[in-house]
C-alpha cells in the first residue's frame, strides 16, 4: 500500500483518486472547491479544502511523507506550475503532473515534475486504437514501438493449439493471457486450444501486431 496527495478534484483528479482508492491506496485530496471535496468525500481518507498554491497551507500537509504527489488541475495552468514548483520545494517524493500540451509539460518538468501525463491525449489515442477495428478491445502502450492489445482469436487459429499456430516463432509476438468470460487467465501452455470465444492479450511490436491481426 502506497499514500498519494492528489491536488485538484476535476475529473481526471477524482477519477485517479477513486482508483488508487478502490486498489486498497491511502489517498488525500486537496481542492479549493468545497462542492468538489464533499463529492470525493466517500472514496478518499482524507480530504482538505485549501488552495495549493499557499506555502503556509501547504507545509502543514506534510508533502514529503506521501509516496506520489499528483498535480491534477487542469484549468489554470499558472495554479499547477505554482503547485508543483512548490510540492518540489516541500520535499516531495515524487510528483506527476497534469499537461495540456507540450509546452506545458517542458515547463512542469523544468519546475519539478518528475513525469508530466496528457489523460485527454492518451485517452484519444486509445480510443482511436480501440475504434479502429472492431476486434480490438483493449490496448496499453509500452513506448512507442511496443504494446499489449486485447483482441479475438482470428478464425485460421481457432481450433488449434497454441503449439500449432507457433505464435512466437512465427508471428514474432508473444501471448501472455487469455480471456474467457470477462476472466484472465495466464494458465495455459503449447496444448492449450484456441477457442471462438477468447479473447488474446498479446505483446510485441505495434507493427507485427497490426499486421498478423488484420482480419480481413
Amino acid at each position: 500500500m502506497k499514500s498519494f496527495l492528489i491536488i485538484g478534484m476535476g475529473r481526471f483528479g477524482r477519477h485517479c483518486a477513486h482508483k488508487l482508492y478502490e486498489m486498497g491506496h491511502q489517498v488525500m485530496v486537496i481542492d479549493n472547491r468545497e462542492s468538489r471535496i464533499d463529492a470525493v468525500l466517500s472514496y478518499v481518507h482524507v480530504a482538505q479544502i485549501g488552495d495549493s498554491t499557499d506555502e503556509q497551507f501547504m507545509s502543514t500537509i506534510g508533502v514529503s511523507d506521501f509516496d506520489c504527489c499528483v498535480c491534477a488541475i487542469g484549468d489554470d495552468f499558472q495554479s499547477s506550475l505554482e503547485t508543483t514548483s512548490l510540492l518540489k520545494e516541500l520535499g516531495a517524493q515524487y510528483v506527476v503532473a497534469r499537461a495540456c500540451r507540450d509546452r506545458h509539460k517542458k515547463f512542469l518538468l523544468r519546475n519539478g515534475a518528475d513525469e508530466a501525463v496528457y489523460p485527454e491525449r492518451q485517452l484519444a489515442n486509445w480510443t482511436a486504437i480501440r475504434v479502429s477495428s472492431e476486434h480490438i478491445f483493449d490496448y496499453i502502450e509500452l513506448d512507442k514501438n511496443h504494446a499489449i492489445y486485447e483482441l479475438d482469436v482470428p478464425g485460421s487459429w481457432i481450433g488449434k493449439t497454441i503449439s500449432q499456430v507457433d505464435v512466437r516463432n512465427r508471428y514474432h509476438i508473444n501471448v501472455i493471457g487469455l480471456k474467457v468470460n470477462d476472466a484472465v487467465t495466464m494458465d495455459f501452455g503449447p496444448n492449450t486450444i484456441f477457442t471462438g470465444d477468447m479473447r488474446l492479450l498479446v505483446i510485441g511490436q505495434i507493427k507485427q501486431i497490426q499486421k498478423v491481426f488484420k482480419y480481413d
